[in-house]
């Protein structure tokens, strides 16, 4: 059984799912899972990875686990009560062979109980696809390139100040070699290592475990909103009123940079902490979040960018000298971290693509990150947000 602990995903699940919860209850929601390499043949392992898939319900959160979520100063009692009566239910999964040598992953069911699942699906794939193809793996090839990685930063004066972080559970090679990553990243990087976005080894390890929001979230505000185009803004006040200020990063990217910028008026710009990158030209995104901040009366030195957009380390240092002293900086980084043992890793994602039986989709800065079944809901968000097809130019 590859996952053993519910807590073992990203800690966004359960701040999304807390405001589910107390707001969405009722919401019922359809994703799907896309591998962004082609032609990767996982039909193959389609039973078994069906049955790591089903063996998450019979799961449930430990005492020690509850309490350490209990513990979290952002994390309610009701929520907590809530996930000690919770389980996953293989219902809601569908994993189905393709002919051409692909698979088919598909979650249907309420939201508030199958957000929990694309974590630990994604991880899943990725495991018995390397487990199958990458038997005998070069592991001492991973801790060389890792050991690099570390070395770029830690005890660099001139990088004191920059942060990095895991953001890897979802396309790690294994789940042994995460946890060897990021012993390996806390030992040697000190305190240029902010955390993990992994809470199981967040509590395992007592590392600080890190994360706000996700796309899903923006994205079934869509459906759940007043009106379309509000749905951004809505999101942020249903975010807001949960939170309280507390866990304030910004998603920017669902419509793109040009309709975040349009919605995070004054108001977000003092109330949110900072913001989040995750699709377009990062340096541009930086900039223009800086220029926004000032033209509304905000010092972004006071505000937090964090960048997780298919980082690497030397990229990430790239940003950081870029905008050290211009605001503050968070690095996110990912499968560079948790799956770079020389073998290519998968592209995978699973992303909500329906909410009450509404698409919903994102219109990123990176137009090969958009995921919807819907062509003409697509050409209608585009119209509403006033973004341009892909190919046509971007208004400034």
């Amino acid at each position: 059984m590859l996952i053993t602990s519910l807590l073992d995903t990203d800690l966004y699940k359960f701040t999304m799912m807390q405001v589910v919860l107390h707001h969405f209850p009722a919401a019922q929601v359809e994703y799907r899972y896309k591998c962004r390499n082609p032609g990767v043949q996982l039909a193959p392992f389609a039973d078994e990875i069906r049955e790591e898939i089903q063996a998450l319900s019979s799961l449930r959160f430990a005492e020690a686990e509850l309490r350490y979520l209990r513990g979290l100063r952002f994390i309610k009692s009701d929520f907590v009560d809530f996930l000690g009566l919770f389980h996953m239910n293989s219902k809601h999964v569908e994993v189905t062979p393709l002919p051409n040598g692909e698979i088919d992953v598909t979650v249907k069911g309420p939201w508030l109980h199958t957000i929990l699942y694309e974590i630990p699906v994604l991880a899943i794939v990725n495991e018995v696809y390397f487990r199958n193809t990458q038997p005998d793996p070069d592991v001492e090839q991973g801790r060389r390139r890792l050991t690099d990685k570390i070395a770029m930063v830690a005890g660099k004066p001139d990088l004191a100040d920059m942060r990095i972080a895991d953001y890897g559970t979802r396309r790690r090679f294994s789940k042994a070699w995460h946890e060897e990553v990021l012993l390996k990243l806390r030992d040697g990087l000190g305190a240029n290592f902010a955390g993990t976005s992994n809470v199981y080894y967040a509590f395992k390890h007592n590392m600080v475990p890190l994360g706000t929001m996700a796309h899903e979230y923006l994205q079934a505000c869509q459906a759940l909103g007043p009106r379309l185009r509000d749905s951004q803004i809505f999101a942020f006040e249903k975010w807001a009123a949960e939170y309280r200020g507390d866990l304030g990063i910004a998603l920017a990217d669902v419509y793109g940079i040009n309709a975040f910028l349009a919605d995070f008026d004054m108001y977000f710009c003092k109330l949110f902490d900072g913001a989040r990158h995750d699709s377009g030209d990062p340096f541009q995104w930086g900039e223009r979040l800086i220029e926004h901040y000032k033209k509304n009366r905000v010092d972004p030195r006071t505000k937090v960018l964090v960048f997780s957009d298919s980082l690497n380390v030397p990229l990430a240092i790239q940003l950081y000298e870029r905008f050290r002293g211009r605001c503050i900086t968070a690095f996110g980084i990912g499968t560079n971290l948790t799956n770079d043992l020389g073998y290519t890793p998968l592209n995978i994602v699973m992303k909500m693509v329906r909410c009450n039986g509404q698409p919903v989709a994102k219109l990123s800065d990176s137009p090969s990150k958009n995921m919807c079944d819907d062509e003409r809901y697509l050409a209608y968000l585009r119209q509403v947000f006033n973004i341009p097809q892909p190919g046509e130019q971007q208004p400034a």
